[in-house]
């Protein structure tokens, strides 16, 4: 079991867990997964939590290739009142945001999320690291280019290049105070189709870190393209590569649809 410190509470992650992902922007790749006003919002929450969801992860920026990036004050906007409306209406659910941005992360703890979920691994935004420190958050890090302007290049990346990489990331937050997180090897971000599957067909090599692995393959274009399909229709083949990633070492499912995770979850459970 691992447990990871949430600022006022643990997250225990003593078996496979569910993040549901919601997007407060207008462009994020997945169009269901947008949900801007709180209204619908808290609808949906409440959707995923019947459905079985352990944490939800809010986020303002889309980070899909091509998108543009948005100042920080539109990021603010974006997150702050959705973390409100969702901590009023569910003051016991764990929630993340999905930021590289210090100032973001700073407002979005202040008013009630637990957990930051930074794509860049503290490299984007290194002060952000103090802030997860100050409020003893949860801290998601992610594989990602050292280059903010080539996060989508195209790079050669092998499962051993990705583990060095958190192996380097673990010596250095532990100098900073945190020892205890949560890595994402980035499926999707600057690397090919090819070696994207070759990441979850070998994932197994990260459990080494002795850290919680997270999987955020949900409908994105390694799946789509390689099936010939629109991310709509793309649900079948992310179940595929979510089961395998189970299968091969992660915790954590990062999707855009709760209830078939939570059944692979289920399926899975009865084959051990």
């Amino acid at each position: 079991m691992f447990i990871i410190p949430a600022k006022d509470r643990s997250w225990e992650i003593n078996g496979p867990q569910v993040m549901g992902i919601i997007n407060t922007t207008p462009d994020s790749f997945y169009s269901p997964s947008r949900k801007i006003e709180p209204e619908e919002v808290i609808n949906k929450v409440q959707e995923f939590i019947k459905e079985g969801v352990n944490v939800i992860d809010i986020g303002g920026q889309s980070t899909r290739p091509g998108a543009v990036k948005v100042e920080v004050q539109e990021e603010v906007d974006r997150v702050i009142p959705i973390v409100k409306a969702i901590r009023n209406s569910f003051p016991d659910l764990l929630i993340s945001v999905d930021t590289y941005v210090n100032v973001v992360a700073q407002e979005a703890l202040e008013v009630g999320a637990n957990i930051i979920n930074d794509i860049s691994c503290g490299q984007y935004n290194p002060t952000i690291l103090d802030t997860i420190v100050k409020y003893n958050a949860g801290y998601i890090g992610m594989h990602i280019h050292e280059s903010q302007a080539e996060m989508h290049t195209l790079k050669p990346t092998s499962v051993t290049d990705i583990l060095k990489f958190f192996e380097l990331k673990k010596a250095y937050l532990a100098q900073k105070g945190i020892t205890h997180w949560i890595v994402d090897p980035g499926f999707g971000f600057g690397k090919s189709i090819e070696d994207n599957f070759k990441l979850v067909s070998h994932l197994q090599l990260l459990k080494t870190l002795d850290l919680p692995i997270l999987l955020g393959v949900s409908r994105k274009s390694a799946i789509y393209k390689t099936l010939g399909v629109l991310p709509a229709d793309s649900l079948n083949g992310t179940t595929v590569v979510n089961t395998i990633g189970l299968l091969n070492g992660a915790q954590i499912l990062r999707v855009h649809d709760v209830k078939e995770a939570r059944q692979i979850i289920q399926l899975l459970s009865y084959m051990q």
